[in-house]
């Protein structure tokens, strides 16, 4: 039998009966309940991510994912309020691995253009190695802000701010110690580290796409094969350019 309150403020439910939680009062362990919806939520975020490691985020379509977990996928914006929100939840899975991969690189007994350089393969490596993330935090960042913040809860939102500026803070710190000590050149070290990281996803989509498109001596176009060292080299050059204020 479910739990009903009686008109004495107090609850009845299987084995007894107890006291109504008072108003302010520290909430206690989470409820069977509860418990069971967070399990579920975390089934379909699991879900999401091995179809976006396997198929890439365009092919995951919901029904996939419901089908993955056993559900209808009605049930899936019981727990996630648009498609959006639950791709940005998956993201966050992502950026908790970034951060843990970029933290190595993030080294105080470095010099600051032997830190940047850490983070920028750390990066770069842990990108080629997750396609789906490069394609997940792609589609997000297409979303103008107004709109993703609609289609997004507050909380997750948050959330995401959170561990991306968990990720960003990284090359923060390495790009403010750098202009301290006379290393770097850098008027805002916040906006720099966020378009390092914009441009960092766009390498990586020219990575997997393997391609690169010139103007042949006929006018027409050819294509050309990428070699995966030689963009990470642009990458490197470039962010140090950027970090001296070159």
């Amino acid at each position: 039998m479910s739990a009903s309150e009686t008109s004495t403020g107090e609850t009845h439910d299987e084995g007894g009966t107890t006291p109504a939680p008072t108003e302010g009062a520290p909430r206690g362990p989470r409820s069977r309940t509860e418990q069971r919806r967070a399990a579920r939520s975390a089934e379909i975020v699991a879900a999401t991510r091995a179809l976006f490691d396997e198929r890439g985020v365009r092919e995951a379509q919901i029904e996939d994912i419901a089908k993955a977990v056993g559900i209808n996928r009605a049930i899936i914006y019981r727990h996630f309020s648009s498609k959006e929100e639950l791709f940005a939840v998956t993201l966050l899975g992502y950026l908790t691995e970034l951060d843990g991969a970029l933290a190595p690189g993030d080294d105080p007994d470095r010099t600051g253009p032997q830190r940047l350089d850490a983070l920028v393969r750390a990066f770069f490596g842990y990108g080629l190695e997750h396609p789906a993330f490069v394609d997940c935090a792609q589609t997000l960042l297409r979303r103008r802000g107004v709109e993703l913040m609609e289609e997004v809860s507050e909380d997750v939102m948050i959330r995401l701010g959170t561990a991306m500026s968990a990720c960003l803070g990284h090359v923060v710190r390495v790009l403010e110690t750098g202009d301290a000590e006379g290393e770097f050149a850098v008027a805002d070290p916040n906006l720099l580290a966020n378009v390092l990281y914009t441009q960092g996803l766009g390498a990586l989509n020219l990575a997997h796409l393997q391609i690169s498109v010139r103007e042949h001596i006929s006018g027409l176009p050819v294509v050309d094969p990428v070699v995966t060292d030689d963009l990470l080299d642009h990458l490197l050059r470039g962010a140090l350019a950027m970090a001296r204020g070159r």
